[in-house]
């Protein structure tokens, strides 16, 4: 389980990428680079890491599902996730 602290700070990134999506949009295309940086730096989407939603684990993280492979498989095991099944062979 993640700290707290660190699902707090990936929360915030997340929203500030969306703040400045069309600001930075913009500065691109206009190709005003000293403008960019001025920006702060958690604005970039390059920044972000993909946790899990659950437990905040950073590793391990499937991206279909947005949880960690612990999770997913602790989820499909109880059947809680719809078209996945154990596979044996």
């Amino acid at each position: 389980m993640a700290k707290e602290s660190i699902k707090a700070r990936e929360l915030k990134r997340k929203r500030m990428v969306e703040k400045y999506a069309t600001k930075r949009a913009a500065l691109k295309a206009a190709g005003d680079y000293t403008a960019l940086q001025k920006i702060p730096k958690n604005a970039s989407p390059v920044r972000q890491h993909n946790r899990c939603q659950l437990t905040g684990r950073p590793k391990g993280y499937m991206r279909i599902f947005g949880v960690s492979r612990i999770n997913f498989r602790e989820m499909a095991l109880a059947g809680l996730i719809p078209g996945v099944r154990k596979a044996s062979w």
